[in-house]
């Protein structure tokens, strides 16, 4: 008897589980296309929304700008010079500038990218709206008339993707520079060559690839945290489990995203 009640408390437990799994994907698309409506909605722009999401965006992408092409371009270097060297030692030079842009620029290069806006800036964000909405700011807000989706959420949300994509565009500019003079030095010699071999990386199919990963990359830390920090969470949710539940989300999201452009570029 005991077991058969223990199994099903197990069930029970377990459905529980994946019910409020399944809940939390579903207000995270809800919310999505909720906010997507009101991004495209000229009325969300009007002069104190279209102030807030500048100030956003600024805040997402300005501070953390300078040391993130910094650190990019140091590890560019890095990577560069390991791939061009050991290409050389093999016999497999013509491939190393094929290695660098794939590895480089189609693969880590959104993702440090979208890990770099989502610790500095989404989940903090995602914080502060679960504390403003857990202290009643929320409530104060909508008493004014006011909505807090555009005047709290959607400039977050936007300035999130806005930055991510900024610095993943500056990085792929940074990235392929180095590369050229990683691989032909200081002289334009090499430019036709170049531009032949990454014009065949970057068909119509693998560009599509690598926008869309990177806007999909952009939302998920744009929107995971916020669409977290909205949930009903228990009383004793601490602002640390909240940050880790979406950035436990986030990671699955983009392991998601990653496995599925892997399986578009080489499969």
């Amino acid at each position: 008897m005991s077991v058969e009640f223990s199994l099903n408390q197990w069930l029970l437990d377990v459905g529980q589980r994946v019910g409020q799994w399944l809940r939390g994907w579903w207000l995270m698309l809800f919310i999505g296309v909720q906010l997507a409506v009101l991004a495209l909605s000229p009325s969300s722009y009007r002069r104190a929304g279209r102030s807030a999401v500048l100030r956003q965006v600024y805040a997402a992408a300005a501070p953390g700008l300078p040391g993130f092409t910094t650190l990019m371009a140091l590890f560019n270097v890095v990577v560069i010079r390991i791939v061009v060297v050991t290409a050389f030692a093999y016999g497999l030079t013509p491939y190393a500038l094929d290695t660098v842009v794939r590895v480089l620029v189609l693969e880590l290069i959104p993702l440090a990218a979208a890990l770099f806006v989502a610790v500095e800036y989404s989940i903090p964000g995602g914080s502060a709206l679960y504390k403003l909405k857990r202290d009643g700011g929320f409530a104060a807000l909508r008493a004014r008339g006011i909505d807090p989706l555009i005047h709290e959420v959607l400039p977050r949300v936007l300035a999130g993707v806005a930055a991510t994509l900024l610095l993943a565009a500056l990085s792929c500019v940074i990235s392929l520079v180095l590369a050229y003079i990683g691989v032909h030095g200081f002289t334009l010699a090499g430019m036709a060559s170049y531009n032949r071999a990454v014009g065949s990386i970057f068909d119509p199919v693998v560009s599509m690839i690598f926008g869309l990963k990177t806007l999909l990359f952009a939302a998920a830390v744009a929107l995971l945290p916020v669409v977290n920090a909205l949930r009903e969470h228990r009383p004793r949710t601490g602002r640390t489990s909240v940050e880790l539940q979406g950035l436990v989300r986030m990671f699955v999201l983009m392991l998601v995203i990653e496995m599925a452009s892997l399986v578009g570029n080489y499969y």
